[in-house]
Formats: C-alpha cells, sequence, structure tokens
C-alpha cells in the first residue's frame, strides 16, 4: 500500500474527492462566517441599547452631586471588567470605577480601585456632557470574544472530521478505482504480449463508467482474437494443403531424375527443383509446427528439465559443425542444475535454430557463445555472436513471420527460424530480447522460473546422468530439427 500512494494521491477520484472536501470547508465557512458577523451585530446592538438606557438614567440626575453619588453607587456594586463607570466633574474630581485617560498610544482604561490599574479588555464606549462634566459608560465585549472562540471550536469540530472522513473516503474510493484499472491494464499488457485470451471481465460492484471500458476493451479483445484465429487457421489450412502436393512432386521429380534418356543438365535442373522443393516444403512444415506450438497444446508434455545441461549438450553437438565452417562456438554455464518446466525437444530446437543462426549469418574467425545465467527466480539463455548483427530498427522485425534482412536473401532460409523461437519462447511463458553485442548480436530467453528449488546445488554431470539426457546429433540436425530462419 505504501508504494501505491503516491499513484493513489494523483488518482483523479481521490482529486474529485478531495475537490468536494474543500468545497464543502469553503461553504461551511462562509456560512459560519455569515452567521458570526451576524451574531457579533446582534451582540454589539443589544450592548449599545444597554448604554443607552443606562445614559438616559444618569441623565435624570438633577445636579453635579446627585450624578457623582449616582455614578459612585453604581460603580461601588459594578465589576469594572464588565462595566465601566466615570464621571469627571467640571472641578476635575474623578468618582466611579475607572478613568478614561488619554496618551500619546491612544485611549486607557485605569482603575480607581486597584491602584491604578490598567484595564485589559475590549470595551464598547459611550461618553455625554452632562451638568459641566464628562460621563463615560464602556461595556465590556468579553462576550463577543466567547461567541468568537466558541464559532471556532464548532468549526474545527465539524470541519476536521469531515476532512478526516473524507480524506478516508477518498483514498477508499481511489484504491478502489485504482484496483480496476489495474485490472483492465494487466488484461491490455497480456493482450499486448500476444494473449489473446485475457479479458477484463468487470463484476457487478465496479464502477459504471470502468465496467464499461473493460466490456469494451474485452469486446476488442474477442474481436481481435477471432480475426487473428481466422488468419493463422488460413495459413494452417494452406500450408496442409500444400504440403502434400510439394511432397508428390518432390517424388516424381526423383522418379524422373532417374529416368535412364535424361541428359545431365537436365538432371541438374530437375536436382535444383527438388531442392527447392524442399525448401518450400520446410516452410510449410514451419508454419504449422508455429500453429500447432500457439496453440499451447505442447504444454501438457511440459516437465522440470536442466536447462543448463541441454544448453551444454547442444553446444557440444554443434562445437564440431561450428569448427568446420570456421567458427568458435563456446558455452558458458552455471556449473549448477538450472530447472525450469518446460519441452526439452522444442527448447533443444531453440538452441539448435539460434546456434545455426549464428554460424550461418556470421563471417569465418567469428566467435559464438552460448550460455546460462540466473539472479533469483530469472533464468536467461543467450546466443552471442560478434558478427555484423542486426540494427535495433530492425530487432522486432526478424522476429516477425517471413522477415528476411537484405543481407540474409542470398543465404538458405526463409525467415521462420526466430518466428518459431518466438512462438516456443512464449509457449514457455519467456520472453525474447535481441540487444547489440557491440559488436555482434545477443539473443535472450528470459525465463521465470517458478519452482523454488530452481538451484539445486552443485554436482558431478556425469553422475547426475549427464548423458542419459543427451540430444544424439540425429535429432538435432535431421528432420524439422534443422535451423529454417
Amino acid at each position: 500500500m505504501t508504494h501505491q500512494l503516491p499513484v493513489l494521491l494523483r488518482s483523479m477520484p481521490f482529486r474529485l474527492a478531495l475537490l468536494l472536501v474543500a468545497l464543502f470547508a469553503a461553504i461551511s465557512l462562509l456560512s459560519f462566517g455569515a452567521t458570526y458577523v451576524m451574531a457579533v451585530r446582534s451582540i454589539d446592538q443589544s450592548m449599545q441599547n444597554d448604554l443607552r438606557q443606562d445614559m438616559t438614567g444618569f441623565r435624570a440626575a438633577p445636579s453635579a452631586a446627585a450624578l457623582a453619588a449616582l455614578v459612585e453607587a453604581e460603580a461601588s456594586v459594578t465589576d469594572p471588567q464588565r462595566l465601566v463607570l466615570s464621571f469627571i466633574s467640571g472641578d476635575g474630581r474623578s468618582f466611579g470605577n475607572s478613568i478614561l485617560a488619554r496618551d500619546e498610544d491612544g485611549y486607557r482604561l485605569i482603575s480607581l480601585e486597584d491602584g491604578n490599574a490598567q484595564i485589559q479588555g475590549t470595551y464598547l464606549t459611550l461618553t455625554d456632557t452632562l451638568w459641566g462634566g464628562q460621563l463615560t459608560i464602556a461595556r465590556n465585549r468579553q462576550d463577543v470574544e466567547a461567541l468568537r472562540d466558541a464559532y471556532w471550536r464548532i468549526f474545527a469540530l465539524s470541519l476536521f472530521p469531515t476532512i478526516i472522513l473524507g480524506f478516508s473516503g477518498a483514498l477508499y474510493f481511489a484504491s478502489r478505482s485504482a484496483r480496476q484499472v489495474s485490472e483492465i491494464g494487466a488484461a491490455l499488457d497480456l493482450m499486448t504480449k500476444g494473449d489473446l485470451n485475457a479479458r477484463v471481465m468487470p463484476r457487478s460492484n465496479w464502477s459504471a463508467d470502468l465496467a464499461g471500458i473493460g466490456g469494451k476493451v474485452d469486446l476488442l479483445a474477442q474481436a481481435q482474437e477471432a480475426s487473428v484465429a481466422t488468419i493463422k487457421q488460413v495459413s494452417s489450412d494452406i500450408a496442409h494443403d500444400l504440403k502434400t502436393p510439394l511432397q508428390r512432386v518432390g517424388v516424381h521429380l526423383n522418379d524422373l531424375k532417374h529416368q535412364t534418356e535424361l541428359s545431365s543438365e537436365a538432371t541438374d535442373l530437375i536436382e535444383k527443383a527438388r531442392l527447392e522443393l524442399d525448401d518450400m516444403a520446410l516452410v510449410f512444415v514451419s508454419l504449422l509446427q508455429i500453429a500447432q506450438i500457439e496453440s499451447g497444446s505442447a504444454r501438457a508434455q511440459f516437465a522440470p528439465l536442466d536447462l543448463d545441461a541441454l544448453a551444454g549438450d547442444f553446444c557440444e553437438l554443434y562445437e564440431f559443425s561450428a569448427a568446420d565452417s570456421g567458427r568458435t562456438l563456446s558455452f558458458v554455464g552455471m556449473g549448477e542444475t538450472v530447472m525450469v518446466d518446460g519441452d526439452r525437444t522444442l527448447l533443444g530446437q531453440v538452441l539448435a535454430n539460434l546456434i545455426e543462426n549464428a554460424i550461418r549469418h556470421t563471417p569465418k574467425g567469428s566467435d559464438i557463445v552460448a550460455s546460462v545465467s540466473q539472479v533469483n527466480r530469472r533464468v536467461t539463455l543467450a546466443v552471442t555472436d560478434n558478427g555484423t548483427g542486426i540494427p535495433a530498427s530492425e530487432h522486432d522485425l526478424v522476429l516477425r513471420r517471413l522477415y528476411r534482412r537484405d543481407q540474409s536473401r542470398t543465404t538458405p532460409g526463409s525467415g521462420l527460424g526466430l518466428s518459431l523461437v518466438t512462438s516456443i519462447a512464449k509457449l514457455h511463458n519467456a520472453n525474447v530480447i535481441l540487444s547489440d553485442a557491440t559488436p555482434g548480436l545477443r539473443v535472450q530467453i528470459v525465463f521465470e522460473s517458478n519452482n523454488p528449488n530452481h538451484l539445486m546445488g552443485r554436482r558431478n554431470k556425469r553422475e547426475a546422468g549427464y548423458f542419459e539426457q543427451r540430444t544424439s546429433r540425429k535429432e538435432v540436425l535431421d528432420g524439422e530439427h534443422r535451423d529454417i530462419s
């Protein structure tokens, strides 16, 4: 969850939820603010009315002495922190519980009861001139201050839980949508890798918009699967239907070749035609094999096998063939048992194709290295050469069926070897990666091992039945096991 949090925070549901929370907070703030202003105005108006009434009562005093006595009487029972009464008579004498003084900083209220201490707080004041003196009445606005604090507490208590609940809800809905988007993305990734059987299959608890998108993706995948299946079926049907007639033509040419009345030139032409037919037949055989592999039926024969031993076997078998062609072939293995689940014959065909491709498409004197390596559960089978290589722009193209580079059109082959390698790799849930070996080409088959015991420790391969697992040279070099790239 921690590593997904940044993604969730950038998701649209989370941002929409936060926007709604912010909108609610703004509306609440405006509502509370308007209510507070109205309440303060109401309290201030009430205090002003009270001040006017108090001033009206003092105005009823018949003389200055009577007013002073009335102020003193009221002040004796009044707390200056609540109500301030101050009368300065015409002769300068002060009466009440405080006095309103003025200096360069402004007005101050000074208590007459606590040793001329300054009174703190905010007051609403009314002043009038009576009987030659100045009467000041001031009421403390502490009720307004208390109201303000109360309003802020109510606002905080109502807003903060809303923000917390909104944030939590935003994370919940964002994570829920993220799971649904992740399922759609996973299905699209599988489709991109060629698994057209992948489906989103939205469930009833999905949001309507994502469920609609998932349904459209499923319809697209279904249509694409049907289209690809039709194309593959047509290719397979053509290959199957033409394979037998080509073989019959080859038989007829072979019979014709043995006719005694034919000239040597005619015999040479017949032999060339027969070789061309053999190449054409291999193309159709390979197309049929690719179709069979892509059907997935070969998975029924999968079993744990030692990829390190298998690669060592094939390198030993091809070592002399490479030397005869002027190349050197070596093997760099783990020296340990590296187990993968797969079909031994098909993986042997992958090795045969890659090694023969390297021999065929590199100049004499080139070095070819087959290797098996492992990092955690990832097992990599690689064949690397130091020949001319393939430009990066053509790495994806050479994996397609029947694609041949201009430089390869003068060499035997049909452009199906790497396509067959790719089909076998996909059958084993492995990835084919082409890269520049500077110079040369590196072809990697990367397996994700599911076997927790993929490393079984060092052992003597001969004692472990190494030679019992070897594929014979005839099995490698004959028939459909020959490289047809």
